[in-house]
């Protein structure tokens, strides 16, 4: 199966079904991402069980249980485009490069995190129940 190009997939029952990179994601490689505070951001506005980590936000829901909230589906479409579900959230869209204002002309066109990223984060929040 190929890579699903940015902005690209498609939603259907309140998700993105298929995997964007082709592949299932890698959990390990998933959590680093969520807790790397210069890739993913996750927990500028996000908490969850990760005792090592300090200063985590409480802007947005806890990852705790992530996994058990909602299915594969669901947290692909979150991540890659979570303004399908809600126009007025601050949750960056991860795999969107169109319609965006205000991006630096280096990451113009360029998602903030690639498909096979996407996938890896959704693994590891799969993980989370």
């Amino acid at each position: 199966m190929a890579q699903v190009a940015a902005g690209a997939f498609t939603v259907e029952d309140g998700g993105i079904p298929k995997s964007l990179s082709g592949a299932p994601g890698d959990p390990a490689r998933g959590r680093a991402i969520v807790l790397n505070r210069q890739t993913g951001l996750c927990l500028l506005c996000h908490s969850g069980p990760f005792p090592e980590e300090r200063f985590q936000g409480t802007l947005a829901p806890s990852l705790a249980g992530a996994g058990a909230r909602l299915n594969e589906s669901q947290l692909r479409l979150r991540i890659a485009d979570g303004r399908r579900l809600n126009p007025d959230t601050i949750m960056p869209s991860y795999y969107r490069t169109d319609g965006l204002t205000r991006v630096a002309p280096g990451f113009a066109g360029k998602p903030i995190l690639n498909a096979d990223q996407i996938e890896d984060v959704v693994a590891f929040l799969m993980t989370l129940r």
